[in-house]
């Protein structure tokens, strides 16, 4: 009986890597335009009038729709045991809504992400993965165009479903940037996917915003033209991951390792022994405690944005976006900046400051004035500042604080923990809107995360730490 012949090597030429590399760029240009324009600007400012017009139906049934919602403030002031929505048996406040199911959609990528990174890792199906979970969140999507009157549920649910999608196919869509780089062309080719990812959600959203603003000369409605900007997001995002899926390619792995269950057990176990050998290095689990606690807040604050600008603020929906679109693009040269001067005055020296600046934009919440735009920019624009440099020097810490040959472990439970890092901080802007029903007090509770993380952060001795890890110590930290 013959014998099968092995399957072909595949070709890692210079010039196959470059085609596999310019194909995953483009999963990045496709999937930032649902950060941008779902998650960043429409749902949180759309959904919240949806749900209050579902409390108005339901406990205001005499009042007028349209009176109702101009007036829900005062009448739950007049009738403060009112003016709730059903959300599976509980009732919530529907300024909290988009809160608990960002909530609910970061736990549930704390809890399935590691199974998304077992299943790339161990079957070796990552293109069939990275496809089935972009397709997903992007039908889920598009779905949100028919989220209107009074189906807050539906939104919430296609949101999760949406969200939980989006992480687990960043999961894997990360997963591949070991194997379509050398170590020297990894900074260059990771650095070119987030700049393009920046370009393609700034893209749209600038595409959004002319639809946005001239709806009434085209015929639609404003909630119609943001059902159809939300829709637009999965329809780009679903296009565009064509070209990754055209390039990308799978690795053998060995046998053993194809059992999608045992892959995933296995994968568990191995996550289980790094977080026990973390108490081998206390010194890196500090530091990796203070920048989850940082960096929730930061993951909170930028994802309640608009929700705060709309409700606390109410400025209109051109505003937030263009806001968002200057964030967009002052963040990489924020980061930039930062990265200069951290090699000026030292990388743990800059993160400090950097959070003492996002402590003082968040407290200065409390003093901006309701329609006041050029404010908001402001505090948009200090944002944008600290924005990219407190999250890519974090990262350059982390990357001196862990043991050589371990990086991938290590980066990978980072990684886990980053994604599902906004938990604690969404279930406290949840808590604050439903005890105060105010977006101004609920962003100003974030303080507390970089007070926290500044604290941490400062009794890590790094130079310790990098020590104890076996690296050695850069002239300046």
């Amino acid at each position: 009986m013959p014998v099968p012949a092995p399957p072909a090597a595949l070709d890692e030429s210079p010039a196959a890597r470059r085609r596999e590399q310019r194909g995953w760029y483009f999963y990045d240009w496709a999937n930032s335009a649902f950060y941008t324009t779902v998650i960043s600007v429409f749902l949180g400012p759309y959904l919240i009038p949806v749900a209050r017009t579902a409390a108005c139906a339901r406990d205001f049934p005499g009042v007028p729709a349209e009176q109702c919602s101009a007036g829900f403030d005062e009448l739950i002031a007049a009738n403060p045991g009112l003016g709730y929505v059903d959300v599976l048996g509980a009732d919530i406040r529907p300024a909290a809504f988009f809160g608990l199911i960002t909530t609910v959609a970061v736990f549930l990528q704390i809890v399935l992400l590691p199974i998304a990174g077992a299943l790339a890792d161990h079957t070796g199906r990552k293109r069939e993965l990275l496809g089935g979970f972009a397709y997903v969140g992007a039908l889920a999507a598009m779905g949100l165009f028919f989220v209107e009157g009074d189906r807050y549920m539906l939104g919430g649910v296609l949101f999760v479903l949406a969200n939980l999608a989006y992480g687990c196919s960043i999961v894997v869509y990360d997963s591949f940037l070991p194997q379509i780089s050398t170590p020297e062309e990894r900074d260059g080719v990771s650095s070119r996917g987030w700049a393009i990812g920046y370009l393609g959600g700034g893209l749209l959203l600038a595409l959004n915003l002319v639809l946005y603003l001239q709806h009434e000369s085209l015929g639609l409605g404003e909630g119609e033209a943001v059902r159809i900007c939300m829709m637009s997001a999965g329809l780009w995002w679903a296009t565009f991951t064509v070209v990754p899926l055209l390039r990308l390619r799978n690795r053998p792995v060995p046998a053993h390792e194809t059992t999608a269950l045992r892959s995933v057990g296995g994968s568990f176990r191995q996550l289980g022994r790094t977080l026990s050998e973390l108490r081998r290095y206390p010194l890196t689990l500090l530091f990796l405690v203070a920048y989850l606690v940082y960096n929730d807040g930061v993951q909170t604050v930028i994802g309640n944005s608009a929700a705060f600008a709309s409700e606390a603020l109410k400025l209109d929906k051109t505003v937030q976006i263009t806001a968002i679109l200057m964030v967009q693009f002052v963040a990489f040269f924020g980061a930039l900046a930062l990265g200069g001067l951290a090699r000026r005055f030292g990388t743990k020296r800059t993160v400090l400051a950097s959070l003492v600046l996002w402590t003082a934009i968040v407290a200065m919440a409390v003093f901006v004035r309701e329609g006041e735009a050029v404010q908001f920019y402001l505090m948009a624009f200090a944002i944008a500042i600290v924005l990219g440099g407190t999250q890519a020097l974090s990262r350059s810490l982390f990357s001196q604080v862990i043991p050589k040959g371990r990086e991938a472990e290590y980066f990978s439970l980072l990684q886990i923990s980053d994604k599902g890092s906004a938990f604690i901080g969404s279930l406290t802007v949840t808590v604050a809107l439903q005890l105060t029903n105010s977006y101004r007090i609920a962003i100003v509770s974030m303080v507390i995360f970089f007070v926290v993380g500044f604290v941490l952060l400062a009794l890590t001795n790094l130079p310790k730490a990098i020590r104890a890890a076996g690296n050695e110590v850069p002239a300046r930290i």
